[in-house]
């Protein structure tokens, strides 16, 4: 065979080989919305700065709480002469005290979107690892006699492998108080979070409440963006006072106020309504 003959079989080989390297290529990972987020937070150190920031600021505002006695962080269900009562502080679980991010990769990887069975699942799998800074936080609190109450929306079902989970890594489990307020553990603890923090205010006087979402903080949560920004500026200075929030861009009500929390809406129109709501620059 000629060296021409040579030339021309590389580049018939060529010509057949570009539509399957095309193939694999699209063959790929799939795009999937948290990817960023995810990798964020799982591998940023600007991620650990931030939630390490947040448990600094929240140790400097426990010391200032247990100072002042008219100092509370549940004004809507804190009543009565709290002032005598003893201290205590509600912090969220899921991206405030625990790292779920594992579960967050498997749906990336997997195409998949937030399902309850396998969320339960990966609850028993017991793999959560601490949030920067939570662990240090919740044991200081402890040590100055502050009961550490976990008001979260796993569900009851879910109650035991997360006391395992946390008690495993360190954190303060309440003794002979039930520290673990699980949604739907009673039949008004619903995944609004105002009557379980209404249960802690009943014999505590709340010092300060931790969280990564809105709602962990209020109930009006599940409004529009509107609606949700009109309830931030209303408890304007409480954030960073007496309410700490942890960073999570990954999930949250902010992710499903622009389609005002429709979850049977098509994936594709859930994307295009948080689109829309985008300011854009109007481009060259």
């Amino acid at each position: 065979m000629t060296m021409r003959h040579l030339r021309a079989l590389a580049l018939s080989l060529a010509v057949l080989a570009a539509p399957i390297a095309a193939a694999r290529a699209q063959d790929g990972p799939p795009p999937h919305d948290a990817l960023l987020a995810t990798l964020w937070m799982q591998r940023s150190v600007e991620y650990k700065a931030s939630c390490l920031a947040a448990y600094t600021l929240a140790r400097i505002r426990l010391d200032q709480a247990l100072a002042d006695t008219k100092w509370t962080a549940a004004p809507a269900e804190q009543s009565g002469a709290y002032e005598s009562l003893p201290p205590a502080v509600i912090l969220d679980i899921d991206e405030t005290v625990l790292d779920n991010s594992a579960y967050q990769v498997w749906m990336i990887k997997a195409d998949q979107t937030f399902d309850s069975k396998t969320w339960t699942k990966f609850v028993s799998a017991e793999m959560s690892t601490a949030i920067p800074g939570a662990l240090e936080f919740t044991r200081y609190a402890d040590a100055k006699g502050i009961k550490v109450f976990y008001i979260t929306n796993r569900s009851a079902e879910e109650e035991a492998p997360t006391r395992r989970n946390m008690e495993r890594l360190g954190f303060p489990m309440g003794g002979n108080v039930d520290t673990f307020l699980m949604a739907r553990e009673r039949p008004d603890w619903g995944s609004a979070k105002g009557t379980r923090r209404a249960h802690v205010a009943k014999d505590y006087r709340v010092l300060l409440s931790l969280g990564d979402n809105f709602g962990d903080f209020v109930d009006a949560y599940r409004g529009s963006e509107a609606d949700r920004l009109k309830v931030y500026q209303e408890n304007i200075e409480r954030w960073g006072r007496e309410w700490i929030m942890l960073p999570n861009p990954s999930y949250g009500s902010f992710d499903t106020a622009p389609y005002l929390h429709d979850f049977k809406q098509p994936r594709a129109a859930q994307r295009k309504a948080k689109l829309d709501v985008l300011q854009s620059w109007p481009g060259p």
